[in-house]
């Protein structure tokens, strides 16, 4: 009996691990591109009044990358299994960073990121998805925590290396560096074990697996699909405007020189990995999801907040909100939990993928918005303006999710019911 507690601890171990570092190498190529963005257009040639549209235009590019990804890697997460769509996505990520390094044009740079966001779509929720159903109901948030947490030190990396406190290295070295750490980790994939609950359900040939369409055409599943991924939005928006444009906005707030964004988003990323952690032991506190994504969330609209009131104080102050948006957008950790448990096995890849996702994929509505009213009303007026509606989207959804913090996770969607395992055998 020892000896099993043993082999299964160190499953468990292995797996956490193993999604941890895929998330560093993730969240690495996912934050790199806003820290070179601007010299990397640059020195394609493209001209100094068309950086900020070309970057958004390239941005978009990825996102929309993200959201096929999504829809992809998470209908294959449940029909093939969460082993295989984890190194699946870690290896197309790798191999679309390296040749990201060697692009001279702006449409292939697009091209590089759209295959990259395809592949970065995948790794966490299936990595998220297969520690959670490796772990027991009462410790599992305490291993997506440590997941999020330790992952999200990839944006320091990408900071560091883009050039948050200084030049960084060149920005196509900094794409062969996440290629060439996506392929390093491709060794640990040897001793990584499949999910159990996975394996089951596989063998239950009358269960359905990763039909996208059942989320979709059921008006139960449908409202707890869309109210996970409502909780999220407020995250990407401030990542996805506030960091991402931090030296557009920092100068229209006053501030002289503009911030850098490499080092914004790297006292973010240096936030939210604390943020992470402490999210989800608030959660195991609380006994709550909910209540720990609403604390957060109300945390960091009061931060986000700040930003526009003090954050043209002076630099000091800016990068301080910024560390501090970081921290209050680690409730990412906890969103992950909950899409994970809200949909049975047969459905869990499908929205712990697709979810992140579409959360990611909304940064390109939120981005097109803020594009779209700039000549009218100014940046900071866009950014308020695409703020108040991406709160206003998160506070719904935050209202309308259920608690998930004791559910056992060994059951399947079955038609129009949620069973346990036993029922659908």
């Amino acid at each position: 009996m020892r000896t099993v507690d043993s082999t299964a601890r160190r499953a468990v171990n292995l797996a956490v691990l193993v999604a941890a570092l895929g998330y560093f190498v993730d969240i690495y190529d996912l934050i790199l591109f806003s820290m070179v963005r601007t010299r990397s257009v640059a020195d394609l040639g493209v001209p100094q009044e068309a950086l900020r549209d070309t970057g958004i235009y390239l941005f978009n590019w990825q996102m929309g990358g993200l959201l096929v990804g999504g829809i992809l890697w998470g209908v294959l997460g449940d029909k093939r299994g969460r082993l295989s769509v984890l190194f699946g996505s870690i290896t197309m990520y790798s191999l679309a960073n390296i040749a990201n390094g060697l692009v001279h044009s702006v449409d292939g740079y697009a091209a590089c990121r759209l295959i990259a966001g395809i592949g970065l779509a995948g790794e966490l929720g299936a990595g998220v998805t297969l520690v959670s159903e490796l772990m027991g109901r009462h410790n599992r948030g305490l291993g997506t925590a440590l997941v999020a947490g330790l992952g999200i030190l990839g944006g320091l990396l990408a900071g560091w290396i883009g050039g948050a406190f200084g030049p960084g290295l060149p920005w196509r070295v900094a794409y062969f560096v996440g290629g060439g750490l996506g392929i390093a980790l491709l060794v640990l994939r040897i001793g990584v074990a499949e999910s159990g609950m996975f394996r089951v359900t596989a063998a239950q040939k009358q269960i359905e697996r990763g039909n996208f369409f059942q989320l979709l055409l059921h008006r139960k599943r449908l409202g707890r699909y869309l109210a996970i991924i409502a909780a999220g939005v407020p995250i990407w928006y401030a990542v996805g405007i506030l960091l991402t444009f931090s030296n557009d906005l920092g100068k229209a707030l006053g501030l002289n020189p503009a911030p850098n964004p490499a080092t914004a988003l790297f006292f973010d990323y240096g936030g939210a990995a604390i943020g992470g952690v402490l999210s989800g032991l608030l959660s195991q506190y609380l006994q709550s999801r909910r209540r720990a994504m609403a604390i957060f969330g109300i945390g960091l609209a009061v931060m986000v907040a700040a930003y526009f009131l003090v954050g043209g104080m002076s630099s000091t102050v800016f990068y301080a909100i910024c560390g501090l948006v970081g921290v209050f957008t680690g409730y990412w950790a906890v969103f992950m939990s909950t899409a994970t448990e809200l949909f049975g096995t047969n459905l869990r890849a499908t929205v712990a993928i697709t979810a992140p996702n579409f959360v990611r994929g909304s940064a390109v509505l939120l981005a097109l918005g803020f594009q779209q009213l700039t000549p009218v009303v100014g940046l900071v007026g866009a950014a308020l303006a695409v703020g108040m509606f991406a709160f206003g989207v998160g506070a719904i959804g935050l209202m309308s999710v259920r608690e998930t913090f004791h559910v056992d996770l060994d059951f399947h969607e079955v038609d129009d019911a949620a069973l346990p395992a036993s029922a659908a055998t």
